[in-house]
């Protein structure tokens, strides 16, 4: 036939190696990487990596029927300078739709060489199929070729070899049918009788026939084969086995299976693979081998070598130990292939520890992992509005784990919570985590209720420190996850507090260029996009003002901070209502009536600086924010929330009194016995001061 000259009547073949060889407007072949909440991540070629917004689709994301390997057909719609692809829906979605196919291929012919491909070969799977062992036999590495069983019809095709476009090549019998190994027949092959060689040695193996002992850390099923992700103490590969089109190879394998594979080490598009000719799982003594020698050197890899804290500070001095655990499990989640999901508290504080762990973990994701958007996948930061990591919060991360598990076959992540997390009303959220077998880290610059241990796996608290941030403790931690990000961090600790900075990190922000103005601008602003980027990560506008900013944003944004704030403190001021109880004086808010409830800044923030600012040093002092049916406390002298709230429920029992905030010093009540309430909680603070 003659090759059609209109583009959008033709899907080509990408072989650049970078975004902007993209030709925009042209249709492409792809294969689906993965899902996200924004949309469809398409490679394009083994390099370039597209995304496809929900927003461009004809139905709804979780309507469509794609697999992670799936092969579809998008549109480059624009190549953004940074390289990032923004693609758009195709409706034709196979091969016959299409009156032709060209070859993409930057250093070719522009307009595209047609790609002559045979009509038997076209919708396959994206990886070739293999000849299956003859009927009796133990090992099909005699039947390779032109054995009896298998005839050899194609030369080195029939062989197992790919084309020279890098194209999968079909190995077919003489009647004309696909082959492939038998479906989960682990018997069939002699899997002893391959040498066995470590991940690491496979670059020297191309065509040769190898058994690996390792873990499987991923199984995701292609229209083709079934595609196994296998690591051992030394990396990681994948494995493809064919049964027929679309069909789970060896069903009874699933993640974190140890298992013994047997193969063909081959290169497809200069990506080492291995064609599976036995699946084997390990049981007993053969497992806590092969699993152990994986924990041996996971952990040292993981492990740092030593925590060097940021600057002088003996809160961080004592607790190293405790740092080296955390970096540990963050490291070794990124190195096992077990996705990240960070949750911070959403204040100033929350976001720079939030922004320091992400500075850190980021481009050991992107070293692990070369894929252009393996960062989506591998790490994702959440703000958490709630002052505890609640039932909601903890139900709406496993819906999300346990979708990502079923549909895209992820290993259940690790759990990171930062500055949240850490008082007995967590525990029951990270209890659910537990039950489904998700890794849990809690960091919190304050001392953590004795319930949160059973239910963490690493836990880092303030305990007896009364000057350590919560910003501060994780820019440690995330200068012993990734030491080549160190001098990014610096500044961070001094950002994260609002008063009484220990000189260190003053001294540490100076010398890395950030003047005390500088570092406030920086605080103010990152506290008012705290607040309109609650429940969002937002990570280039954070990224920019923490790292990528010579002082003009922030001090932007700043300004705007300082506007709002002044203008609401102008008014609380007006309107406290003073009152002495027991020796405590008293300021009171009415939060409903005198603040506007949802615009900047936020009740906690206001009632913070109102507290800075009115606070005396004439006994204690404490600054009470009451709306329709919660209340907050603020003191110059330490008190506990629970008891406060436990006396105020015995004082008015119908009320409903609980303690809901422990860190922002939160209690919660039935709206309409809002005055009995106050005066109930006034006299309970009193009492205990």
């Amino acid at each position: 036939m003659d090759w059609i000259t209109h583009e959008e009547d033709v899907w080509f073949d990408f072989r650049g190696q970078h975004a902007n060889q993209l030709t925009s407007g042209r249709f492409y072949r792809g294969t689906v990487d993965g899902f996200a909440e924004f949309g469809v991540f398409v490679d394009l070629s083994p390099s370039v990596t597209g995304l496809l917004h929900r927003s461009e689709l004809d139905r709804r994301l979780e309507s469509l029927d794609w697999e992670r390997g799936d092969t579809v057909f998008v549109q480059v719609k624009n190549v953004r300078d940074n390289g990032n692809v923004d693609l758009g829906w195709s409706i034709r979605q196979s091969e016959s739709e299409f009156r032709g196919a060209r070859i993409d291929d930057p250093d070719g012919d522009p307009a595209g060489e047609p790609l002559e491909r045979d009509e038997d070969d076209a919708d396959t799977g994206p990886v070739k199929k293999r000849p299956k062992p003859a009927k009796g036999t133990t090992n099909d590495r005699t039947n390779r070729g032109g054995s009896d069983s298998v005839p050899d019809t194609q030369g080195d095709a029939g062989n197992g070899r790919a084309s020279s476009d890098g194209d999968a090549v079909d190995d077919r019998n003489d009647e004309g049918d696909s082959t492939a190994v038998d479906e989960g027949d682990s018997t069939a092959v002699d899997d002893e009788a391959f040498s066995r060689v470590s991940i690491d040695d496979l670059d020297d193996r191309v065509g040769d026939d190898v058994s690996v002992e390792a873990i499987v850390v991923d199984v995701y099923q292609t229209s083709g084969p079934t595609v196994f992700e296998l690591r051992d103490e030394t990396g990681t590969v994948e494995c493809a086995a064919f049964v027929e089109a679309g069909v789970r190879a060896y069903p009874e394998v699933d993640v974190d299976d140890v298992v013994r594979l047997a193969g063909e080490v081959e290169l497809r598009r200069g990506e080492l693979q291995i064609e599976t000719e036995a699946l084997t799982v390990l049981t007993d003594d053969e497992a806590a081998t092969v699993q152990g020698r994986l924990d041996d050197a996971m952990t040292s890899r993981a492990r740092p070598e030593s925590v060097e804290p940021l600057a002088p500070h003996g809160a961080v001095e004592t607790r190293t130990e405790e740092l080296a655990d955390a970096a540990e499990a963050i490291r070794r989640a990124v190195f096992d292939d077990r996705p990240i999901v960070l949750r911070h508290a959403a204040t100033a504080d929350g976001y720079v520890a939030g922004a320091a762990i992400e500075r850190a973990v980021l481009p050991l994701i992107r070293e692990e992992y070369p894929t252009s958007d393996a960062e989506y996948h591998y790490f994702t930061r959440r703000p958490l509005d709630d002052p505890m990591y609640g039932m909601d919060a903890a139900t709406n991360d496993v819906t999300r784990m346990l979708q990502d598990r079923d549909r895209h076959d992820e290993r259940l992540p690790l759990v990171l919570l930062v500055g949240t997390g850490s008082t007995a009303e967590s525990a029951d959220g990270l209890g659910l985590l537990g039950v489904y077998g998700a890794r849990r880290v809690v960091l919190d610059a304050a001392a953590a209720d004795d319930e949160v241990a059973d239910v963490t796996e690493v836990l880092v608290d303030a305990d007896d420190a009364d000057d350590l941030s919560t910003g501060a403790l994780a820019a440690n931690v995330a200068s012993a996850v990734n030491p080549e990000v160190r001098d990014d961090l610096a500044h961070l600790p001094a950002v994260s507090y609002w008063e009484e900075t220990p000189e260190a990190y003053v001294e540490a922000a100076a010398e890395a260029g950030y003047d005390a103005d500088r570092v406030r601008e920086i605080r103010e602003a990152v506290a008012l996009e705290a607040y309109y980027q609650s429940y969002e990560d937002k990570r280039e506008l954070i990224t920019d003002l923490l790292f990528d900013d010579d002082g003009g944003l922030a001090g932007h944004v700043s300004e705007q901070f300082r506007v709002k704030l002044e203008d609401e403190i102008e008014t609380a001021e007006a309107n406290l209502e003073t009152r002495e109880a027991g020796g405590v004086n008293f300021a009171v808010l009415d939060t409903d009536s005198f603040t506007h409830r949802f615009d900047f800044p936020p009740t906690t923030l206001l009632l913070d600086e109102l507290h800075r600012r009115n606070r005396t040093d004439e006994g204690p002092f404490v600054t009470v924010g009451i709306g329709t049916d919660e209340l907050y406390l603020r003191s110059t002298a330490p008190f506990d929330v629970r008891s406060v709230a436990a006396a105020a429920r015995e004082r008015v029992p119908a009320a409903g009194v609980t303690a809901f905030g422990i860190r922002d010093g939160r209690i919660e009540f039935l709206s309409g016995m809002r005055e009995d309430v106050l005066s109930a909680v006034v006299d309970a603070v009193a009492d205990q001061l």
